[in-house]
């Protein structure tokens, strides 16, 4: 797969958690590309922490309102019944317990379900945004992500950047499988039928969990 790819099988594999009702609230980047594969019949309430709930599929080229955009800036759609609102109100929702799931990208997590997400030392970058609100505030932490980094494991015994959040993480998934964050380590529960379960583990520092009854992910 290459990177496109990549970014759409973990983008539809993290649609198929999605429940018909829920409020779900997409970080930048990869996250966004889940409200293009919502399964057919299951009605989702997308919120942008800048000010949105019934955010839509990414318009199509040419149709763009540069006045409607996510928190990443990039154009979105917004769905029939649709609304907008102050950033005080977005952040009330996601302090308040009301989001259901956040989908965030990571830099790194580790076994114990810390997420850094926001710095790496000594670059320049532009900041959390609004990680540590949704990832202490919503009733699920989703991270979506490609397994590793130029090579090098973004899952880790712990983490060696600035933590965005400790023990939040619930769920991570990768272009290489779903994995699940317990008490006792981390449960690779599918995998990618592209690889073995040699060669995950081989990407990922942390020692999965491997289950008898492991899955394979499709999407």
């Amino acid at each position: 797969m290459d990177k496109n790819q990549v970014k759409e099988f973990i983008a539809k594999r993290v649609a198929k958690e999605l429940k018909d009702g829920d409020v779900i609230n997409l970080g930048i980047g990869l996250p966004t590309l889940v409200a293009n594969y919502v399964p057919e019949g299951v009605n989702i309430f997308f919120q942008s922490e800048n000010g949105f709930i019934g955010v839509g599929p990414t318009p199509a080229p040419g149709t763009e309102d540069p006045r409607i955009i996510n928190a990443g800036g990039q154009p979105v759609t917004i769905l029939p019944g649709g609304v907008f609102f102050d950033s005080a109100t977005s952040f009330g929702i996601i302090r308040g317990g009301h989001v259901d799931a956040t989908v965030l990208g990571a830099l790194q997590v580790d076994e114990q379900g810390n997420l850094a997400s926001w710095m790496v030392p000594g670059k320049m970058v532009p900041g959390m945004g609004g990680a540590m609100d949704l990832v202490t505030g919503a009733k699920k932490v989703i991270i979506a992500m490609e397994h590793t980094a130029k090579g090098s494991p973004k899952i880790l015994k712990q983490c060696s950047y600035p933590l965005t959040a400790a023990h939040q993480v619930d769920f991570i998934v990768t272009e290489m499988g779903f994995m699940k964050v317990t008490h006792d380590g981390i449960v690779l529960q599918e995998i990618n039928p592209e690889f073995s379960v040699e060669e995950v583990q081989a990407a990922t520092e942390a020692e999965l969990i491997i289950p008898d009854d492991l899955k394979q992910m499709e999407v």
